[in-house]
Formats: structure tokens, C-alpha cells, sequence
């Protein structure tokens, strides 16, 4: 009887999730672009990093940081770790850590879609959500990586670091660019990647020069006030560690609505379910390379479209929307919640809002049912349940300026709270995240009636 082995690629059988990872043996799959590719003689190749088993190009390096800190011995196995991301890296590492044991806080930015920080949440990470660009800033003194660096501090924690770790490209110089090497047959001619960290284009790009130094290397990015998650304008690229523009064949700008544009086309005309910033990479492939006989061009589409819902439905104008249903109430609540997830600083995670309660008195609206608040709710909270909140407004107070936090059981109902205060005026309403389970579980102080 044939003994059946469990790390057997072929069969595609593994003893653990981490043997999905891509390297040169297992690639993520590339697809011919055909349809909206004005090309004559030109390839384009589309390679899919949403195959990754952690739907991402930053699979590779969350595994590469966290083994080489292993080998290095800079963690072991009761580390808790801590990384700066825009969600995709955070994601991986949260996987990584719980298949080696490790635990995961990640501050990152209240602009990142409300998909990817729900699933950093079920996967188990502690979030902490702060005022910052969709891929963290360098500079910035407040921002997500300023916040690591001050938790790194703590002895117990250590920070992998992406932005400065040269495990980061050298992941992609070990697995991304072999793998467009010999999926190609070393034809490959022009490396085109978005530009967030760099080190997909740093690792890849030099793999492949030294295959071939007439191999071009073009990187991609956005202009300042952009809405693509994971890639930074060229302002923040300069301040990044891995920008290296004069080791790139070529460097180009593609505005925020033609990325979407393009993203949005992708899906339609390739049946590719690919993510804004794939959108952006190619656009700016179609407009840097030429259209001669040879040339073959290899694509990086980092991640996928399902965990950019709210970005979408904010920046491609044209899609449609189911018919309303029910009670023009439960039409109008409906709405204002939807509002509510695409526009995150309405929100306030519970760390903050117990800080803000502690600190500065502010007016605690609870918005669910009698019943409910009166079992168990936050001390001094004020029953107004969300039904009754237009019949109750005069009870509000005169300044329009005291900080007013609404809560409900798990924070979903308490953004409605919030959109109704905004229209009658309320500057400084927020929604709490997680509502009263989440003060339960930090053990914050509960009261009844």
C-alpha cells in the first residue's frame, strides 16, 4: 500500500496551512491579459498574489520576516508581536503568528477599509485603529508606525518592521522573482509592481537583472489624497527606506479614478477578481511600456477585490444598487449605516472611547432597547433607543460641540446614533467599536438598573 506524504505538492496535500507559501515550486499562477490590453505585439501577464494562502503578495514576506527573526533568534515562542500595516501584511503575519504560537498587535489606519479590519479582528489581532494615510506614513509622529515604535518599546513586544526589514525584498528576490523567472522561460522582459514598501520591486528586480540585466523594472504609485489601500505617493515613498528610483527603469503616476476605472474593467472584461492597486499597476504598465515584437510583461496583482467593498462602492460611481425595501425609516437607518462604514472616523475603537469616558465626561447615548440597557450598560449612559432618538432630540444638549459617544450591543446601531447627531449638528459624535460586548470583555466598568 502507497504511503501517502503529507507535504506532498503535486497532490497538494500539506501537514500545516504554511506549506501553501508560495516559492519557485509552488508559484502563484500568472494569466494572459487579453481583452483590455491595446496591444498588438506586447504579452502582458497578470501574476495573482491573492493565491497566496493569506490572499496576498505580502504572504511571502510576513513568512520571510517571521522565519528569519526565528533563525536569528530575535523571537521565540511566547513573543508577542507588533507591525505598522495598511492590512495585508498585518493579515499574514496575524496567520503566520497563530500557526507559530506568537500573538499580533497592529495599529494601522481608520481610513483602511472596514473589510480588512473586520477580518484582522477575526483573526484574532489586537487592532489598534488610529488618524493616518491608507499605507502608513513614515514620518508622521501620531500615525500607525510611530504607534509601534512606541509599543515595540515595551520588552515583551518586538517589531518585524516591513518598512525597513531586509527580509522584506529579499522574500520576493527568493520566491516572486524565480518564479517569474521560470514561469516566463527567463522571456520575461519588463516588471511592472505598485509601490508601497518597495520590496516587491527591489526583491524581484534584482533577481531578475541578475538573469538578465536588460530586464526593466517600472514602478507604480499614486498621487497625493489617494484611496489605494497599500501603496504610497511618491512624497511618501521618499521617505521610505526601500525607494530606490535610481535602481527602477522607469516610475509613473496614475491618478486615484483611473485605478479605479481600471480595477473595475479587470473584473468586467478579464473576470479577474482583482483589487484597486492591481487596477492602479496595470494602468500604469499600459502606459509605460512600449508595444513591440518580444516584449513580454509580468504584472504584480497583490491581493484581491473582496476586501475593498467600501472603497469601491466610494470611488466607482456607476454601480448599481439593489431597490429600497421596507419603511422609509428602515430605509433611511439602512443608508445612514452603509454611510457609516465607508466613513470610519465616525467610529472610536474601545480603548479610546474608555479613555474619553474616564477623562472628559462626555454625554454616553445608548441606543438600544430599555431592556437590554437596563441589564447591563456603561455607567451614566442615557437610554435613548435609536427609534426614539428623533423624538428625543430635545433632550439633548444645547453644545453642539461636547463630545457625545453612541453605543449599542456591538457598535452596529450606534453608527445610525451617530449619523443622526451629525445631521442635527453634533460635531464630536462618535460610535463605540464593538459596543458594550467589547467594554465587557477589556472588563470595563458596567452598571444596572
Amino acid at each position: 500500500m502507497k504511503v501517502l506524504h503529507m507535504n506532498d505538492s503535486s497532490r497538494r496535500v500539506y501537514d500545516s496551512v504554511l506549506g501553501l507559501l508560495s516559492n519557485v515550486d509552488n508559484p502563484t499562477p500568472m494569466v494572459q491579459l487579453s481583452r483590455l490590453v491595446p496591444f498588438e505585439h506586447t504579452k502582458v501577464y497578470a501574476k495573482l498574489e491573492w493565491y497566496n494562502p493569506f490572499g496576498a503578495v505580502k504572504d511571502r514576506v510576513a513568512w520571510n520576516m517571521v522565519r528569519d527573526a526565528e533563525e536569528s533568534g530575535r523571537i521565540g515562542s511566547s513573543q508577542k508581536l507588533v507591525e505598522p500595516t495598511s492590512g495585508n501584511t498585518g493579515l499574514a503575519l496575524a496567520m503566520v503568528s497563530n500557526a507559530k504560537g506568537y500573538s499580533l498587535t497592529t495599529p494601522l489606519s481608520n481610513q483602511i477599509p472596514l473589510e480588512k479590519r473586520t477580518v484582522l479582528r477575526l483573526a484574532g489581532v489586537d487592532v489598534v485603529e488610529l488618524e493616518d494615510t491608507l499605507c502608513p506614513a513614515p514620518g508622521a509622529p501620531e500615525g500607525a508606525i510611530a504607534k509601534a515604535n512606541e509599543i515595540a518599546n515595551s520588552p515583551e513586544f518586538e517589531m518585524l518592521n516591513q518598512y525597513a526589514n531586509g527580509s522584506n525584498p529579499e522574500a520576493h528576490y527568493r520566491t516572486t522573482g524565480p518564479e517569474v523567472w521560470n514561469q516566463t522561460v527567463g522571456r520575461v522582459t519588463h516588471f511592472v509592481a505598485g509601490l508601497g514598501t518597495c520590496g516587491t520591486i527591489n526583491g524581484s528586480g534584482r533577481f531578475l537583472k541578475e538573469q538578465n540585466p536588460d530586464v526593466a523594472t517600472i514602478g507604480v504609485y499614486p498621487p497625493a489624497g489617494h484611496d489605494i489601500p497599500g501603496v504610497r505617493s511618491l512624497t511618501q515613498l521618499s521617505q521610505s527606506e526601500f525607494f530606490s528610483p535610481d535602481e527602477y527603469d522607469g516610475l509613473i503616476e496614475i491618478e486615484n479614478e483611473l485605478a479605479f476605472e481600471m480595477c473595475q474593467r479587470i473584473n468586467q472584461e478579464e473576470s479577474l477578481t482583482a483589487g484597486p492597486s492591481s487596477g492602479m499597476a496595470l494602468a500604469g504598465a499600459l502606459q509605460a511600456v512600449p508595444d513591440e515584437p518580444g516584449n513580454v510583461v509580468v504584472v504584480i496583482f497583490p491581493d484581491s477585490i473582496f476586501k475593498y467593498a467600501s472603497s469601491i462602492l466610494s470611488n466607482v460611481s456607476d454601480l448599481g444598487k439593489a431597490p429600497p425595501s421596507g419603511t422609509k425609516r428602515e430605509q433611511l437607518l439602512d443608508s445612514m449605516v452603509e454611510n457609516a462604514r465607508v466613513n470610519s472616523h465616525l467610529a472610536m475603537d474601545i480603548e479610546a472611547a474608555h479613555d474619553l469616558w474616564q477623562n472628559q465626561d462626555p454625554l454616553v447615548i445608548d441606543v438600544r432597547e430599555p431592556d437590554a440597557h437596563r441589564q447591563r450598560h456603561i455607567p451614566g449612559a442615557v437610554n435613548m433607543p435609536l427609534d426614539e432618538l428623533p423624538d428625543l432630540a430635545a433632550f439633548l444638549p444645547e453644545d453642539r460641540d461636547v463630545p457625545v459617544l453612541s453605543v449599542c450591543e456591538r457598535g452596529n446601531l450606534s453608527l445610525s446614533g451617530v449619523l443622526f447627531l451629525n445631521s442635527l449638528g453634533y460635531r464630536n459624535a462618535r460610535s463605540i467599536t464593538g459596543g458594550t460586548e467589547a467594554w465587557d470583555e477589556k472588563g470595563f466598568a458596567t452598571a444596572s438598573t
